[in-house]
């Protein structure tokens, strides 16, 4: 059985950079067993309603500005599946999630950044899935667990976003030293996934140290795709942190393993 994952995707300078986090994604994705397919809960694709991807072949969003012109010419040309989408579909439809059908959306930075490091050959079906930031936490679990059953199957569950994701008090001069409100927070949330303190994770707003720091108010939509992802994991509840790092001060560069 696979595990699903919480996959921060940073900036996207990280699809042309070469340092221990890259480096590790990449590792990752060679110790990985081959999936048939992955499904991915993006940051930067937020609907009021799940939004489940049937597309051919996506095409590559750039959805930032201002960052070296080299990316924009990365393409991450991805298969979608049909199959797989009605697998994901059906489960939906079984546990009463209500989902709406996309065909036109391509890959945001968010899917291709994390998927060009984990499987550069872009030869693996992905299904984009949005997140809904406004529901509660323990909405967005009950979606991944929707789908735990999926990875028994050898279909990879990814959720890409930010532990830690404050674009207000990032520190581009970046001295390689992370703020200790945002190790804090960090630390809190470790300790209550590795323990799968349900309760406490869904209050996080309330009970975290450093909380709207970290995890903003007008903007929670990095932080929620580990719901997503830690649901998906919800027949086999273990959490590993398999890598932590910070950039530019306080953003987290986090990899978490469930299941």
């Amino acid at each position: 059985m696979l595990p699903s994952f919480f996959i921060a995707h940073g900036s996207p300078m990280l699809a042309i950079e070469n340092n221990d986090y890259t480096q590790f994604l990449n590792q990752l994705g060679r110790d990985l067993p081959r999936p048939k397919a992955i499904v991915l809960f993006s940051a930067h694709w937020e609907s009021g309603v799940q939004q489940v991807s049937r597309v051919d072949q996506y095409r590559t969003i750039y959805d930032f500005g201002g960052f070296d012109r080299s990316l924009y010419t990365i393409e991450y040309p991805a298969h979608g599946s049909n199959e797989i989408a009605g697998e994901i579909e059906d489960l939906f439809t079984k546990n009463g999630i209500p989902f709406k059908n996309e065909t036109t959306r391509g890959l945001d930075h968010g899917a291709w950044v994390v998927l060009r490091m984990l499987y550069p050959d872009a030869n693996i079906p992905v299904i984009a899935m949005s997140v809904n930031p406004a529901l509660p936490p323990e909405e967005q679990y009950k979606i991944g667990a929707a789908l735990s059953g999926l990875r028994e199957k050898d279909i990879l569950i990814i959720g890409s976003g930010g532990t830690v994701h404050n674009l207000g008090a990032l520190k581009w001069a970046d001295n390689g030293k992370a703020d200790s409100w945002a190790l804090e927070f960090d630390d809190w949330l470790a300790g209550n996934l590795e323990k799968w303190d349900l309760e406490s994770l869904f209050n996080y707003n309330s009970l975290a140290p450093n909380a709207s720091l970290a995890v903003p108010p007008y903007g929670n939509e990095h932080f929620v795709p580990i719901f997503y992802a830690m649901g998906a994991a919800d027949n086999q509840p273990k959490a590993a942190l398999l890598h932590r790092s910070f950039r530019y001060g306080n953003l987290s560069h986090s990899v978490w393993q469930f299941g």
